[in-house]
């Protein structure tokens, strides 16, 4: 005892096509539905800038067009010398820092070095002084034969 609903078809002003249903006395509310119009079921996006322009013919002798090369032509030398500079620019640094790391490493060496050499010279003569004191307490008079005659 169901209707089958019937169908309205209207295409707007951006080439997609509306499908407007109506249910008879089930209740049901409108919804219409888009259907794009080429049978391929969709198109690219086309970006803002290219949708004004048509695919037309370009005569590649015109003025206009060969102008547009030169710019561009001009615009992508730029680009690759920019880029040609950075990358020289790069490599000059990462020399200069390798150079710096070098001579770093260097200056830790030799610190290392004389911190080895303090340390050892420190050690032996706080060695020398735990050797020439005496315990409290068990202190001798000792009499120096170049003191008595003072």
């Amino acid at each position: 005892m169901s209707k089958t609903p019937q169908q309205n078809t209207a295409t707007d002003a951006n080439g997609v096509s509306v499908i407007h249903s109506q249910a008879h006395t089930s209740g049901l509310q409108q919804v219409p539905q888009l259907v794009p119009v080429s049978p391929g079921g969709g198109g690219k996006a086309v970006p803002p800038s290219k949708q004004g322009k048509k695919n037309s013919f370009v005569d590649r002798n015109s003025d206009e067009y060969r102008q547009r090369r030169e710019r561009n032509n001009m615009a992508v030398k730029k680009s690759r010398l920019k880029s040609k500079q950075k990358a020289q620019d790069t490599l000059q640094r990462v020399n200069q820092l390798k150079e710096e790391n070098e001579r770093l490493e260097a200056k830790i060496k030799l610190l290392t070095k004389e911190l080895s050499v303090l340390k050892d010279l420190f050690l032996e003569h706080a060695h020398n002084l735990a050797d020439n004191v005496q315990p409290v307490g068990t202190e001798t008079t000792t009499t120096n034969p170049e003191n008595s005659g003072q």
